[in-house]
C-alpha cells in the first residue's frame, strides 16, 4: 500500500498536468506553423504563431480557419490544412477596393499601411476573375454575407484568399493568430485595427 501512494504521489501530478495541457490546447490556445509566403513580410514561411482559440475576432485581426471544403480552388487542400490570412470584411460590412488602392469598409477609409502601395494596388486588383460575390476596382462594391467574413493575404500577389474562393465562414475560423512579443511585427500582426 505504501508503494501504491508512492507511484501515485509522482503519477497524479502528471496525469493532472497533461489533463490540462490537452484542455488548454482544446479550447484556448496552440501553436500554428505558417506555410508559405501569403502573409509575407509579416509573417515568414515556417514560423510559429500562437492561436488563440477565444480571440475576438475583428476587422483587421490576422486569423487561422480550417481551409477545407472553403477552398474548392486549389486542388491540394486536405481535411489539415489551415489557412493564416487578415480579416478585411465582417459579416454585413460593404466593402469598396478602388484602383489606386485604397480601402473603404462601410463608407469609411481603412489603412491598410501594414503592406506596400504596390501590394495595396496591382497585388491586390491584378487578377482575370475574383470569386463568386466578390468585386474589387473603382465604382464596384459588395457587400459580405451575414456569418462569413472577408480575407486577404499581405502578400496579396501570391495570396491564394477570398479573391479566389470567397468568403470564409464563422464556423471554419479556428482563432485569432498572434506573435510573441520580441517579434518586431507584433503591432501588425497583434493589435493592427483599422477602425471601429
Amino acid at each position: 500500500m505504501e508503494r501504491l501512494r508512492s507511484i501515485l504521489s509522482w503519477v497524479w501530478p502528471i496525469v493532472v498536468g497533461l489533463l490540462i495541457a490537452v484542455i488548454i490546447k482544446t479550447f484556448f490556445f496552440s501553436m500554428v506553423r505558417v506555410d508559405g509566403t501569403s502573409m509575407y513580410p509579416n509573417l515568414q514561411n515556417n514560423e510559429r504563431v500562437m492561436l488563440f482559440k477565444m480571440g475576438k475576432i475583428r476587422r483587421g485581426a490576422v486569423i487561422v480557419f480550417d481551409a477545407y471544403g472553403v477552398d474548392k480552388v486549389s486542388g491540394n487542400v486536405t481535411k489539415n490544412t489551415k489557412y493564416v490570412k487578415r480579416i478585411i470584411g465582417l459579416p454585413g460590412d460593404k466593402i469598396e477596393y478602388k484602383n489606386n488602392g485604397d480601402l473603404y469598409v462601410n463608407g469609411k477609409y481603412q489603412s491598410q499601411s501594414y503592406i506596400t502601395k504596390a501590394q495595396r494596388t496591382t497585388g491586390t486588383l491584378n487578377l482575370q476573375r475574383y470569386a463568386k460575390g466578390i468585386t474589387l476596382g473603382t465604382g464596384k462594391t459588395f457587400t459580405v454575407p451575414k456569418g462569413k467574413y472577408f480575407v486577404l493575404g499581405d502578400n496579396r500577389v501570391v495570396s491564394n484568399d477570398s479573391r479566389y474562393y470567397g468568403f470564409v465562414p464563422k464556423t471554419k475560423i479556428l482563432g485569432v493568430a498572434k506573435v510573441f512579443f520580441w517579434n518586431s511585427k507584433t503591432k501588425v500582426i497583434n493589435s493592427f485595427y483599422p477602425s471601429k
